[in-house]
Order: structure tokens, then C-alpha cells, then sequence
């Protein structure tokens, strides 16, 4: 009987989690009891099968000073993941998002088996800020999946193959989500008004961008005491959430688990989010948002002297426009927040022209293309077969 595959899936946040859950379920569905998984990751990898070594919210870095002061956990934890491949000797790696922390084990895999082939899934957004990143990967791994349709030509210039497999918070389900279970849940009637806040996935970004969500929180409760508020929290930064919301003078329910966050997005009436992929998911809701995000002082210098574009929301990228507003850095206070909120709140057309210019952007991103996950899996196993493994 022959040996299954053995896959080794490395992600160091909670969105690049969700996507190696996505592929390893596409990989099993294809492959049965023949593939088998190794590697690093959170929760949902867990729940596919991959057991990680360590808490990936260790290695989950907000800003370059602050990779700078964790770089000596990061490297112990690159080493414990190259030594966990030693060990279990995967005919394939795929290394998802978090640029820092998949490209040295990357390196370091390379160095330990040069015929092993690496695929890195989700590229650096070298369109947006550095765009040397691109010669950086090629030199590191043999191919890319990639999420954005303009990603390509920026890696194969530098000859690095790229498959598009499209951006799976694109593809995510709500056809299950019932808003009116949320309602049932926290007290609220069919009318009331629901924020719903997502302050992040990173621990630093529950250090640095949930405070100022907290003040326009508290801003909106006082002028507004009938408003619900229902706070997501991820996994990765659930502890966190609920310590620091259960000091809160004001109620706010606090959900965790996929059902909950889908029917929270479904019967939000506006939403206070944090930057990322939690963005793309809430504009496939339906649901009008305004866009918070701070990063240390230093590490925010720095980048605005490299970043390309004036967006970073994906949609806004896509539309090249403002269509959900983005307060950052030094305007991401609890006054400008809670004023941008409020204006959805008490505004049904703006909420619908915003939900319109939403949709029309993530179609212009995709939406509706094939599952992401299914095309990621049979781009590595079409991979696997070029190189007869």
C-alpha cells in the first residue's frame, strides 16, 4: 500500500488559517485517506488535521518595530517549524500569507531539502509598497497562488509561475446565516439598530485599534441607548476581546465561532472594522461599514513613505475610490469613528449607495468566480504531478 502525501501547511495568522482549513478540506475531498497533513496553523487547520507545534498567536507580528522586538521568538519558531519538516519529511510545503514568518521558513526549508517544492499562497502586495518582494519570493519558492488578479505580471517578471485562485473571503457562504437567530440572541427587535464591531485578528491590533473602536463605541451608546452592540472575536485574539470589553460601562455582546460572526455581518446595520480580510467578508454581507486601523508610530513612518496607493481596503483598491472610509493612524480617534458611524446609523440611503458601490467592487474583484480553495488544491497537486512526486 502506498504512503499518503504528506502536505505541510504553514500560516501564522487568523486569515491565512481559514485558508489552509479551505485547502486541506479541498485536498481531502480529492484525496481521502491519501494525503495527510503536517505543518503550522490555528483553530480551523487544526480541525483539517494539522497540529501545530505552537500558538500561532506568538508569531502573529503588527508593524516592522514591533517584528524587530520579537525577532528572536520569531526565529525559534521558524527553526521549530523547519525541524517539525525534518521530522516529517513533506513531499510539499505551502506557505500561507504572513510575509515575515513564511519567507524565513521558506529559506530555511530550502536549505534543509533544495528538492522539496514551495509553493507560497497569498504573495506580498508588491503593487501597493515594496515592490522588491517579487525578486525576493522568486528567488525563495517555486510558485504562487495568487488572490488578486493583478498580482501575475509583477512575478513573472521577476520568473516566478503564478496560478490565480482568487481570494476565498470572496466565496464565503451566508446562504446559512440568519440575522434574526443574532437578534433572538442578544434581546434585539427586528428594527433595532446593530453595530457590529471587529476590532482584528493580531494581538497588537487589539492593543493599538480597539481602544479608539472603544470610544466611539461609547460615544454612539450615549447619544444612541437603544443601539446593540455585538463584538467578533477571532480565535486567535478571543481572550483579549473578552477581558477588555467585559470592563466596558455599556452592554456589548461578545460572539465568537463562524455561525455567529456570519449571522452578526447578515444583520449588522452598520459596522466598525478593523483593516483586512474581515473587510472583503463584511462588503459580501451587505453590510455598510467604516474602516479603523493604527499601527506604531515608527513602523507607520516608515510605510508611508513606501506605500503606492492611498487605499487599504481591498474593495477601495478595486474601486479606486473612498467607497468605505478609512481612518488611520492619527484620525482613527473615537470622534471621527463614531461620527463616520453614526452618519450609516441614521442614514438608510447612504447605507444603501455604500452596500451598492460595495457589491460593484467586489465584482470588479471576482465574485462569483470558482472556490478559491478547490483551485488552490488543484493547483498543488497539478504541481506535485510536473515534478512526478
Amino acid at each position: 500500500m502506498s504512503q499518503p502525501l504528506t502536505v505541510m501547511l504553514v500560516a501564522a495568522e487568523a486569515s491565512g488559517d481559514d485558508r489552509g482549513a479551505g485547502l486541506a478540506r479541498a485536498l481531502k475531498a480529492r484525496l481521502g485517506d491519501g494525503v495527510r497533513f503536517v505543518g503550522v496553523g490555528g483553530e480551523r487547520m487544526a480541525a483539517e488535521g494539522v497540529q501545530s507545534p505552537f500558538d500561532i498567536a506568538d508569531i502573529s507580528i503588527l508593524g516592522l518595530v514591533e517584528g524587530l522586538l520579537a525577532y528572536p521568538r520569531i526565529v525559534k519558531r521558524v527553526g521549530e517549524t523547519v525541524a517539525l519538516a525534518a521530522r516529517e519529511k513533506p513531499d510539499v510545503a505551502v506557505l500561507i500569507d504572513s510575509w515575515g514568518f513564511t519567507l524565513r521558513v521558506a529559506q530555511g526549508l530550502r536549505r534543509l531539502d533544495p528538492k522539496l517544492p514551495l509553493i507560497k499562497y497569498v504573495g506580498p502586495q508588491v503593487w501597493a509598497t515594496r515592490p522588491g518582494r517579487a525578486k525576493t519570493l522568486a528567488a525563495t519558492v517555486d510558485h504562487l497562488l495568487s488572490i488578486h488578479a493583478f498580482d501575475a505580471p509583477w512575478f513573472e517578471a521577476q520568473g516566478l509561475p503564478v496560478t490565480f485562485v482568487g481570494n476565498s473571503a470572496l466565496s464565503l457562504d451566508f446562504s446559512t446565516a440568519r440575522p434574526d437567530r443574532l437578534r433572538e440572541q442578544i434581546g434585539a427587535g427586528p428594527l433595532d439598530p446593530i453595530l457590529l464591531v471587529l476590532p482584528g485578528s493580531r494581538p497588537g491590533e487589539i492593543e493599538r485599534v480597539l481602544p479608539p473602536f472603544e470610544d466611539a463605541v461609547r460615544r454612539l451608546k450615549a447619544e444612541r441607548p437603544a443601539l446593540h452592540v455585538v463584538i467578533a472575536a477571532a480565535p486567535t485574539v478571543s481572550a483579549m476581546v473578552k477581558a477588555r470589553v467585559a470592563g466596558w460601562p455599556h452592554r456589548a455582546h461578545v460572539i465568537e465561532g463562524d455561525e455567529g460572526k456570519l449571522d452578526a455581518m447578515k444583520a449588522a446595520t452598520a459596522a466598525l472594522a478593523c483593516s483586512g480580510t474581515v473587510t472583503t467578508e463584511l462588503a459580501l454581507a451587505g453590510a455598510p461599514m467604516v474602516v479603523g486601523y493604527r499601527l506604531g508610530r515608527l513602523t507607520y513612518a516608515i510605510l508611508r513613505r513606501l506605500i503606492r496607493t492611498p487605499y487599504i481596503t481591498l474593495f477601495n483598491i478595486a474601486a479606486k475610490a473612498f467607497v468605505a472610509p478609512e481612518l488611520v493612524q492619527a484620525d482613527c480617534t473615537g470622534a471621527k469613528l463614531a461620527q463616520a458611524v453614526a452618519q450609516r446609523l441614521d442614514n438608510p440611503d447612504l447605507r444603501r449607495r455604500q452596500v451598492a458601490a460595495q457589491y460593484a467592487a467586489l465584482d470588479t474583484m471576482g465574485r462569483g468566480g470558482p472556490d478559491p480553495s478547490e483551485a488552490a488544491a488543484e493547483a498543488v497537486l497539478k504541481l506535485l504531478v510536473e515534478r512526478r512526486v
